[in-house]
């Protein structure tokens, strides 16, 4: 059986998947609202986590400009004073209270070194003490009373004083300083190798008035941004250096965290209702698909039990089910009993049918008796074995297990029993050889099949059988869609040659063929007698 073909797209789409989409479509505003805002406000913070790197590159370059300029302030009230013989202790006094000076060193008219607060070494060689530490010279006019120039007052600023602290809170995490000079050279750094090798080009332009900011790669190759400021005139800059991750991190959280969260709130609700749905709704269906199938195999003696924790809509729709198949039960119970009745019904119609066809035999055996003709006794014979074999046609079906299809084999052994026992006092004794093939077959059938073996069975002993006796062979073959009943006598030994006539009995028995669509062959036999042959077209065969 070809199994049908179920519905195609939107109708074959399950119960499980059709809330997951319109839950799906529910919620996607939720989360692509989300995602915009999350881009949006992570941009806003990368833009102010960058301007942030900036400020703090202008802070630190303030803060050393306020030393300088305050290291200036100091100068100038000192320089009226520093001279005479406590120039040195005076000098070194003020350098102990002050350590953010290197030293403070006083220089004559000409050049020359007066005093120092601290021990000095002028040299052209390297391996000095301030030969691999760049400083700033914080210097001022010294005058007399008289405002001749009389030399000038130094104060020596060590670059990496300047140099603001990375521990600086405003300063993204893993930052890293440097201070260089116009044309990028790193004279002061935290790691020199968080910076490019050429800060120059970068140095220029904007930068020399103002703060910059710029992404390069370090010596490393990490990518990070960079911001600077001028620390002294145009000639010395502080320059910051953050990781990309360091200055973007809030940025990146901040997407993150903005789909993440519209992901769970899309999410969690997703697997709730899907969870409620399986548990609710699809878990139910398919329970009550299962007692469907079961109905469906005609047990409707099942009850869907389970139902009674179900929703109040799976539980009503469990109870009409039931009530359904309740209802069918009764109704095949009403119809099988209608049936059997039925059945019982054409069973005693049959039987009457049989009983009142075997009153009109006897009928016409006493009325056979009294005739003298006798062609007239064999012509009410030959009616009386028709009667008799319809008789028996009625009587296989009331008694067979089926109403519809009778066992061919055992009617035709029947039938021909019935037959040969009726003429068993007249004439010579004969021999039966039956080959019946099995094969049920349907009352329409049966009735001018049967009459056709009447009609043969009866022409082979009156005209072959008759005087001398003989064998009497049936056949019955099922070829494929064709069956095929041969009735064949063994004929008068030594009589005259078999010929086929045209009489009451071969007429019957073509209206017989014609009637079970078939044909009818005659064949006479080389050993004498003849075959009567009935092919017609099987009854299961046409019935399909």
């Amino acid at each position: 059986m070809k199994p049908k073909d179920g519905p195609a797209g939107w109708a074959a789409t399950p119960v499980r998947a059709r809330l997951t989409l319109a839950l799906v479509l529910g919620l996607a505003p939720v989360l692509i609202v989300g995602a915009i805002q999350s881009d949006i406000a992570s941009q806003r913070e990368a833009h102010a986590r960058q301007a942030e790197l900036a400020d703090a590159a202008e802070r630190s370059a303030a803060t050393a400009r306020a030393r300088i300029a305050a290291a200036e302030v100091l100068l100038q009230t000192l320089a009226p004073g520093s001279v005479g013989y406590q120039c040195a202790t005076r000098l070194a006094e003020i350098k102990s209270r002050i350590p953010d000076y290197d030293n403070l060193i006083r220089f004559d008219s000409i050049g020359r070194v007066a005093c120092s607060g601290a021990p000095i070494t002028v040299t052209s060689q390297g391996g000095a003490p301030y030969a691999d530490r760049p400083a700033i010279l914080a210097s001022v006019r010294a005058l007399d009373d008289q405002g001749r120039f009389e030399g000038v007052l130094t104060a020596v600023i060590d670059l990496d004083s300047l140099r603001p602290q990375t521990l600086d809170r405003s300063l993204p995490v893993q930052s890293q300083v440097a201070i260089t000079d116009s044309v990028g050279r790193i004279l002061s750094a935290t790691n020199g190798d968080s910076f490019p090798a050429d800060l120059g080009a970068n140095l220029n332009g904007p930068a020399r008035t103002g703060p910059r900011l710029w992404f390069e790669a370090d010596r490393k190759g990490s990518r990070r941004v960079f911001s600077s400021a001028p620390l002294v005139g145009q000639e010395v800059y502080v320059v910051l250096s953050a990781p990309m991750q360091g200055v973007v991190s809030w940025a990146v959280f901040n997407p993150v965290s903005g789909i993440l969260l519209p992901a769970l709130a899309f999410l969690l609700p997703l697997l709730a209702v899907g969870f409620v749905a399986d548990q609710g709704i699809v878990r139910w269906i398919v329970y009550l698909r299962r007692i469907a199938a079961i109905y469906e195999r005609g047990r409707y003696s099942v009850r869907p039990q389970r139902a009674a924790g179900a929703p109040p809509e799976m539980r009503q729709l469990a109870e009409s089910m039931d009530a359904m198949a309740r209802t069918i039960a009764a109704r095949d119970a009403t119809l099988r009993q209608s049936l059997v009745e039925k059945e019982d019904l054409l069973r005693e119609i049959h039987h009457r049918v049989k009983n009142n066809l075997q009153v009109i035999s006897s009928l016409l055996n006493l009325q056979e008796r009294a005739l003298d003709d006798p062609v007239s006794r064999a012509a009410m014979s030959d009616t009386r074995q028709r009667i008799s074999a319809i008789a028996l046609v009625y009587r296989a079906l009331y008694q067979g297990p089926d109403l519809r299809r009778v066992e061919l084999r055992d009617f035709l052994d029947e039938l021909i029993a019935q037959i040969l026992l009726a003429e068993s006092a007249r004439g010579a004794p004969i021999r039966t050889e039956l080959h019946i093939e099995a094969l049920e077959i349907d009352p329409d059938h049966l009735a001018p099949l049967a009459l056709f073996a009447v009609e043969a069975i009866t022409n082979a002993k009156k005209h072959g059988l008759d005087t001398c006796g003989g064998v009497l062979t049936v056949d019955f073959r099922v070829r494929g869609d064709n069956a095929e009943l041969a009735i064949t006598d063994s004929g008068v030994p030594g009589g005259p040659p078999v010929k086929v006539g045209e009489g009451v009995g071969r007429t019957l028995m073509t209206a017989f063929a014609r009637q079970l669509r078939g044909e009818v062959r005659y064949t006479v036999n080389k050993g004498g007698g003849l075959t009567a042959r009935l092919i017609f077209p099987t009854p299961l065969a046409g019935a399909s």
